[in-house]
C-alpha cells in the first residue's frame, strides 16, 4: 500500500498541493482524477517520488520515502514500474531491447534470462514475435502495450500509469485499462493511474481519488461515482450530454 500523508508542494510560492491525504491499495486500480489545474500531475509525480514534498510524507508499506539513503531508495525504484503518457519509447531501440532496459540497468541477470524474461512480458500484452520491431512501426495501442511490458519486466510491487489512454481509440482504450486490470489484480500490485477518462473511472475505478484545487475534494469508487451528491465530482463526471443522460437514466432503474 502506499499512503499518501498531508502533502503539501509549493512551487514559487504558488500553492499546488495543499495538505493532500489519501491511501493506494494492492490489488486495486486507484485512480486520481480531477480537472486541468488540479494538482494530479503534481501528485503523481510526488507519490514517484521525483517532486520532494514541501511537507507531508509518503509512506511505502511502513517506509517513508523521503527518508532513505540512496541505497535504500535504490531498492525502493527496482520496485516501481513507470508508464508514460507518451510511451516513452527509445526510438533507436527494439521492442525487445526498450523491454529490457530496466533489466540492463538494475539486474545481474544473464542475457538468456533477460530475453526470456522479456518474452513473457511480451507474451502478456499480446505482443508475441514483437521482438526486432521499432517504436516507429508500431501503432499508438502497440506502444503503449511495450510501455507497459517494461513497466512490469522488473516485476513491481507499485505500477504508477500516467494518462495510459492518451492518444487511443476508444476500443483500443478499453483494451488498455482490461490489461492493466488484470495485471494488476494477478499480480496484486498497488496500481496508480493518473486519467481523464471517464470511461476508465466508470469500468476500472476500484479506488478513485478526486481531486480539486489542490485538495482531495471526493474519494469513493466507481459503484458509488453514481449516487454521490458531491456537485464538483457531478460537475466534472457528466461534464458531456450524453453521460448527464446516462446517469439520469441509471437513477431511474
Amino acid at each position: 500500500m502506499i499512503r499518501a500523508e498531508n502533502i503539501v508542494k509549493e512551487f514559487n510560492g504558488n500553492l499546488v498541493l495543499k495538505g493532500i491525504s489519501a491511501e493506494f491499495y494492492p490489488g486495486k486500480t486507484n485512480l486520481i482524477i480531477g480537472r486541468s489545474g488540479a494538482g494530479k500531475t503534481v501528485f503523481l509525480k510526488t507519490l514517484v517520488g521525483l517532486n520532494q514534498p514541501t511537507s507531508g510524507k509518503i509512506w511505502y508499506g511502513n517506509t517513508d520515502l523521503f527518508s532513505l539513503d540512496k541505497k535504500a531508495l535504490r531498492k525502493i525504484r527496482m520496485e516501481v514500474g513507470m508508464l508514460f503518457q507518451g510511451s516513452a519509447l527509445f526510438d533507436s531501440l527494439t521492442t525487445e531491447q526498450n523491454i529490457r532496459f530496466p533489466l540492463d540497468m538494475f539486474t545481474n541477470m544473464t542475457k538468456k534470462e533477460k530475453i526470456d524474461r522479456v518474452n513473457y512480458c511480451l507474451a502478456r500484452v499480446n505482443l508475441e514475435n514483437a521482438n526486432n520491431k521499432y517504436p516507429s512501426e508500431l501503432s499508438g495501442g502497440m506502444q503503449k502495450r511495450v510501455g507497459i511490458a517494461r513497466a512490469i519486466v522488473l516485476e513491481p510491487k507499485y505500477l504508477f500509469c500516467d494518462e495510459p489512454n492518451s492518444g487511443l481509440d476508444p476500443k483500443t482504450s478499453i483494451l488498455i485499462d482490461e490489461l492493466i486490470k488484470s495485471i494488476t489484480v494477478e499480480n496484486n500490485i498497488t496500481t496508480i493511474i493518473n486519467t481523464h477518462d471517464m470511461n476508465s473511472v466508470m469500468e476500472i475505478g476500484d479506488n478513485i481519488v478526486f481531486l480539486h484545487n489542490g485538495l482531495v475534494e471526493w474519494n469513493g469508487n466507481k459503484s458509488q461515482v453514481l449516487g454521490s451528491n458531491n456537485e464538483l465530482l457531478q460537475e466534472f463526471i457528466f461534464a458531456s450530454p450524453f453521460l448527464r443522460r446516462l446517469r439520469d437514466a441509471a437513477r431511474k432503474l
